[in-house]
């Protein structure tokens, strides 16, 4: 067969043409940095363990540092505010109408921070992380429930390809066993973290007037049997903190 050239405009071989390196690549993203007022700073962080970063990704994870620090330093900056006027009436006795009028006002303005030391200031946070610990071990215990029924039914089927000698069978089906199990240490190894939290709460639980919870020490379970002991265990805990979390005004709908 006889081979016709057609000549192409430029302008599409152009078009048409593979991408180089440069059209395909991405954009390294920029990090971003807050200066403190102490002086330090905050920089943003880069998860591993996702996507690559971009600078949306490395905004929102300085957000997510910024905001519970704003939060925590508003009764500290009240404290300095405070602490300024009182430093003066020390260094330079006596203190002036001015002075002792603005250390009025740094008291007025720090009182609402009193309430963190009074169950009515309290309960209301304390409530709110007992609620979202209900949240985590529900969530915890509706993962291992998961691999519960899927080792239940590994096990039917590995009986049965054990009894048929189907040997490549049996040695996918206790591989799939083995990677269950893996899981299901690793949903365990959550409860750490978890204890840590509450471990943390205990001083704001005191104030609340709420009993210190701790969780069962619940030891590795390689089958069915020792799973469902786990999770009987952690519904224990789920019930205690419910009724805890129901006398003090139940969590938010």
């Amino acid at each position: 067969m006889a081979q016709l050239d057609i000549p192409v405009p430029e302008s599409l071989r152009e078009a048409l043409s593979a991408p180089i390196c440069l059209d395909l690549s991405l954009p390294a993203p920029k990090k971003i940095k807050i200066q403190l007022p102490s002086g330090a700073a905050l920089t943003s962080l880069s998860n591993i363990g996702q996507n690559i970063p971009n600078d949306c990704s490395l905004t929102f994870s300085l957000m997510m540092q910024i905001m519970p620090m704003m939060a925590s330093m508003e009764c500290v900056l009240k404290i300095l505010k405070l602490l300024k006027p009182l430093s003066d009436a020390v260094t330079s006795p006596p203190p002036t109408p001015k002075l002792v009028a603005d250390i009025g006002k740094a008291v007025a303005d720090l009182a609402p921070c009193f309430l963190m030391l009074t169950p009515a200031g309290m309960i209301p946070f304390v409530r709110d992380v007992l609620c979202l610990i209900l949240k985590v071990l529900n969530c915890l215990i509706g993962q291992l429930k998961t691999i519960g029924n899927l080792l239940g039914g590994l096990a039917i089927t590995l009986k049965d390809a054990k009894a048929s000698g189907n040997d490549e069978l049996v040695a996918t089906v206790e591989c799939a066993q083995q990677n269950a199990i893996t899981s299901m240490g690793h949903l365990m190894e959550g409860l750490g973290p978890l204890q840590a939290i509450m471990d943390l709460a205990s001083p704001f639980m005191s104030i609340a007037g709420v009993a210190e919870i701790k969780l069962p020490a619940i030891g590795s379970a390689s089958n069915v049997e020792g799973l469902n002991k786990s999770i009987a265990q952690l519904d224990d805990v789920v019930k205690t903190i419910q009724q805890i979390v129901d006398g003090l005004g139940g969590c938010p709908s």
